[in-house]
């Protein structure tokens, strides 16, 4: 079944080069190489790819999740404001903000949008 398999996520955008440009100047990716319409980069044990479609954006919910060890969280965080990023904020209950830095129990995520619109998510867990 599915489960048994690894997942890729997927990221519409509607200029490849400017979306090149952000991954990899801007968020640091090595592409693994070009495919048909698109380009794959490994993040971790694991690989996304980007590719051009007029529905680039139209999600409004988080499209790729990275999951940093706590001890790397705030380096992380501190690199991707250095690049330009600017962190989203939204009402939830049981969550707490502190500069674009959502807290809740052990957990803690920030929220930032590519060119397109595509919602990405750094976030970490303390160990257990």
């Amino acid at each position: 079944m599915l489960a048994d398999h690894d997942a890729m996520p997927t990221l519409a955008v509607s200029d490849l080069t400017r979306a090149r440009q952000f991954y990899e100047e801007v968020l640091g990716f090595t592409p693994l190489g070009d495919v048909p319409d698109g380009v794959s980069y490994r993040a971790g044990s694991t690989s996304f790819l980007v590719y051009p479609s007029s529905f680039a954006g139209t999600n409004k919910a988080t499209a790729m999740s990275f999951q940093v060890p706590v001890d790397a969280f705030d380096a992380e965080v501190a690199a991707l404001r250095a690049q330009g990023i600017a962190f989203q904020t939204f009402e939830v209950e049981g969550i707490t903000w502190d500069d674009g830095v959502a807290s809740w129990g052990e957990g803690r995520s920030a929220w930032f949008e590519d060119t397109d619109g595509n919602i990405l998510n750094v976030e970490t867990h303390a160990e257990g």
